[in-house]
C-alpha cells in the first residue's frame, strides 16, 4: 500500500543555524513553496524528497502532537561514498559522534556515521555496505 517516503517535517529552535546545516554541511537544496493556505514554507530538496522547516511555536497546522526540536533520528543513504562524506564532515569542521560502524538499514546492511544537527536531533549518514 505505501511506496515511499515524500517528505517529513523538522521543527527548529533555531531557523538560521538550521538552514546553515542542511544546506552548508549536508549540501541540500533550500526552496521555498506555498503551502496549502498560501503561506510561503521551506523546505530542504534531496533526490526525489524533502524536509519541510517549521519554526517552533510558528508551526503550520496540522502538525505533529508534540512537535519539538531534536526529536528526529533520521537515516539519510548518500550520493557518494561514505569517506568522501567524512572528509566533506571534517571540511566544515562538523563532528561526527560515531563511525564507520555497520547497521541494517531498508534494504540491506549499510555503513554509517554518526552526528547531530543544530536542534541536536540524531542524522546517520549511510552508504550500501
Amino acid at each position: 500500500m505505501i511506496d515511499h517516503l515524500d517528505h517529513l517535517v523538522l521543527t527548529t529552535h533555531d531557523g538560521a543555524a538550521c538552514i546553515d546545516f542542511y544546506t552548508r554541511v549536508l549540501g541540500m537544496r533550500l526552496e521555498e513553496f506555498r503551502g496549502g493556505n498560501g503561506d510561503v514554507r521551506q523546505a530542504f530538496r534531496f533526490g526525489a524528497q524533502k524536509i519541510n522547516l517549521h519554526l517552533r511555536g510558528k508551526e503550520f497546522e496540522p502538525k505533529a502532537h508534540l512537535p519539538v526540536p531534536g526529536a528526529l533520528d533520521l537515516c539519510l543513504i548518500a550520493s557518494v561514498p561514505l569517506a568522501q562524506v567524512m572528509q566533506h564532515l571534517q571540511q566544515q569542521q562538523w563532528p561526527i559522534l560515531e563511525g564507520p560502524v555497520m547497521r541494517t538499514g531498508a534494504t540491506g546492511p549499510i555503513r554509517s556515521v554518526y552526528l547531530r544537527d543544530p536542534d541536536l536531533n540524531l542524522i546517520e549518514i549511510s552508504e550500501p555496505a
